[in-house]
């Protein structure tokens, strides 16, 4: 075998990726006849066992993608924006990254500068097509340029492109439904801004999981608060829903989740012993936290996985339906859900 990796042990790649040494010997010399996923496998095996790639197995890029998440804080962000780089990479794409952060670029601006660049096509994730008070022209605007996008997390009925989204209805009912058979019966809905889709969404969802009438919800003794998708957000609003008397908080996040088992420590009680507390997204990191947390998993993988493939479609000129792809979260049960005191 001739490669660039003298020190490479075909054995060790060969395991790592589970195919033959000899498949892993035509995708080093850069021979036809390999699979794209199982190319793929091998490729990710040199990348974890740290060897460079030779120079003969190293794609030209297919053209630049871009992607636009609203900041890196959310652990949620990052972890769909590595399989959609993985997934573009696989392709022959370049990733092209843009990040909104407090006082920098707009998504405007980012999407400006994306489009200088030349990119054939853009991811956005969780962007102002979820904002119910934002002009959602922009959208049409950047399709009259020719330019492709998908938009994953907050369906936008004035918007006419393909769509991502997990359904936040079902993962709100889905707590609840946990929380109750628990023993829980007076339960708060710790939620970001009402302007959002994905908050009026598991909003619905909890108040129908509760069985309050639509438009009631002020007569049920407040049982959502409205604050932002952060870690001091979900603090407030936890505080809120104590006052009321609630043992179990259902989170819009897992920093609100994080932020709200705060909040019921500071007040001199445990979780989950006298205040069960459910997230959603669910990082890796969950099940370190203090308590590990009860969390809504998004189906992060299949979600970016689907948007990737949609994007790529719409580039090799297939018809895309400019629909919403709505797929179902997971309820992770960890230890910060436990039976309701009697």
């Amino acid at each position: 075998m001739s490669t660039d990796l003298p020190t490479a042990r075909l054995a060790d790649l060969a395991a790592q990726a589970e195919v033959s040494e000899a498949t892993v010997s035509r995708v080093l010399n850069g021979k036809a006849g390999v699979a794209a996923g199982t190319r793929q496998r091998v490729l990710a095996a040199l990348d974890l066992l740290g060897y460079e790639r030779p120079t003969r197995v190293r794609q030209r890029s297919a053209g630049l993608v871009g992607l636009v998440i609203p900041e890196l804080t959310n652990p949620i962000f990052p972890a769909f924006a590595q399989v959609i780089e993985q997934a573009l990479s696989g392709y022959g794409y370049t990733p092209v990254l843009g990040t909104q952060m407090p006082g920098g670029a707009t998504e405007d601006e980012l999407v400006e500068q994306l489009v200088e660049r030349g990119v054939t096509g853009i991811i956005f994730l969780s962007g102002l097509h979820a904002d119910l008070s934002a002009d959602p022209g922009r959208y049409d605007r950047l399709a009259g340029r020719g330019v492709p996008f998908v938009l994953i997390n907050g369906y936008n009925e004035r918007i006419t492109a393909p769509f991502v989204s997990p359904d936040d209805r079902a993962a709100a009912a889905m707590a609840v439904r946990h929380l109750r058979d628990l023993g829980h019966e007076r339960i708060g809905l710790a939620v970001g801004p009402s302007r959002f889709v994905p908050t009026r969404r598991k909003t619905e969802g909890f108040l129908a999981a509760l069985g309050v009438p639509e438009g009631q919800e002020a007569e049920a003794e407040a049982p959502v608060r409205n604050t932002l998708f952060t870690v001091e957000g979900g603090h407030a609003a936890a505080g809120a829903l104590l006052d009321s008397g609630r043992t179990g908080i259902v989170c819009g996040s897992d920093l609100m989740a994080l932020g709200a088992v705060r909040a019921v420590r500071q007040r001199g009680l445990r979780v989950p012993e006298d205040v069960s507390v459910v997230g959603y997204d669910d990082s890796e990191l969950n099940a370190f936290t203090d308590p590990p947390l009860t969390t809504i998993r998004q189906p992060v993988r299949a979600m970016a996985n689907a948007a990737v493939h949609t994007l790529l479609e719409e580039l090799a000129g297939s018809p895309v339906h400019r629909t919403e792809f709505v797929f179902q979260p997971e309820l992770v049960v960890r230890g910060s859900t436990a039976q309701a005191k009697r």
